[in-house]
């Protein structure tokens, strides 16, 4: 039993401390993941192994030091997305208000087809905003009918698992479908006006996630590039979607300080929302964040309707007033430095306007 759990534990100690290392390498990016999964088998062979070994030698003191250092280390990244947190985004204190809105965001999976069980929760949260990830064709025929509900709509449904479609009840009063990164991967940009004039300004994105031929230098770039144009715009910004990175993350974490939007997870929950299908492995993927004058609502997580993802629902409310009162994060000048090489590192060094393509763009 000694030999065994000292295998397992010293695979535990590399994996929560190769993260630490600044790459765009997919191998050491994709350990960002799993730091609640490692911390859990960290901390049953860190038991085990202090109950059933007697540790007489250095080498075994050792060993359950860095153990402990590496469990340690998982829980740090992690514990934001607890109640020993305290908030970031703060509630609202109004019951109801004319400026508030609810927006469900849903990777729906392209090859999955039950259309009906995703029309039904829809039906059953009456978003006011609908974002879609990973439409094609046949999803974007399907759900058809929410053009009855919704009088706006952008939609780009794709057959490659990176389609787009963004529904709203409130006037679009423009929008662009950008190509930041990648030609085949779109993003949306839109501004949407509330019904008592207020806009605000909406920024959809998908970035491919790290995998065994993708390091994650491209997905970085992209957030990044939507982290300064969001903090660049005059409009209050939401960020939203699939963004396929875990909100622990470095890149996340920076994404967040360059942008200074807010996260509504942090000192209530992990929120995960993939993999549906595996319940010990679940990440939280999909992602909404908002300007500081916004306050939360509501923020759930919804049930499972055949995707690999659960969707998410948050309800906000725009109350610029107030928004002195929340701790903005904020970028260092180093930080900033640093986001402009990983963006210059994942668009190989063109220039904005070659970066950030506009196919399509449309002022109402």
């Amino acid at each position: 039993m000694k030999i065994t759990l000292e295998v397992i534990g010293s695979l535990m100690i590399l994996l929560s401390l190769l993260p630490l290392i600044k790459t765009h390498y997919w191998w050491i990016r994709v350990l960002d993941f799993p730091r609640m999964q490692i911390a859990f088998i960290a901390a049953v062979v860190l038991g085990l192994y202090l109950y059933f070994v007697p540790i007489n030698h250095q080498a075994e003191i050792l060993f359950a030091i860095l153990l402990a250092v590496a469990l340690v280390n998982q829980l740090v990244h992690v514990y934001r997305y607890t109640w020993l947190s305290p908030v970031q985004a703060l509630r609202s204190k109004l019951k109801s208000s004319p400026n508030s809105f609810s927006f469900m965001i849903s990777n729906v999976r392209m090859s999955n087809r039950r259309y009906d069980r995703f029309l039904k929760i829809v039906a059953e949260n009456a978003p006011d905003l609908l974002l879609i990830n990973e439409p094609d064709q046949a999803w974007a025929e399907a759900i058809s009918s929410l053009d009855a509900v919704y009088k706006y709509a952008i939609k780009k449904p794709l057959e490659n698992t990176y389609g787009m479609m963004l529904y709203s009840k409130f006037r679009i009063t423009e929008y662009e479908i950008r190509y930041l990164i990648e030609p085949e991967i779109p993003s949306f940009y839109c501004v949407l006006e509330l019904p008592t004039g207020r806009k605000f300004d909406l920024f959809t994105v998908h970035p491919q996630p790290p995998s065994f031929d993708k390091n994650t230098d491209k997905r970085e770039a992209e957030l990044l590039i939507v982290a300064k144009m969001a903090k660049e715009t005059p409009y209050a910004s939401i960020v939203a979607g699939d963004l396929n990175d875990v909100a622990w993350s470095y890149t996340t974490g920076l994404f967040r300080r360059i942008s200074g939007l807010l996260d509504p997870r942090i000192g209530r929950g992990f929120y995960n929302t993939y993999n549906a299908f595996i319940p010990f492995f679940r990440y939280s993927l999909d992602h909404i964040f908002y300007d500081p004058a916004f306050r939360l609502l509501r923020l759930k997580r919804l049930p499972f309707f055949g995707s690999d993802h659960f969707p998410m629902l948050v309800r906000l409310n725009y109350e610029p007033l107030e928004a002195d009162e929340h701790e903005v994060p904020f970028a260092g000048e180093d930080e900033k430095l640093e986001a402009e090489e990983m963006i210059e590192l994942g668009t190989e060094g063109k220039a904005p306007e070659e970066v950030a393509q506009v196919v399509k763009k449309k002022r109402l």
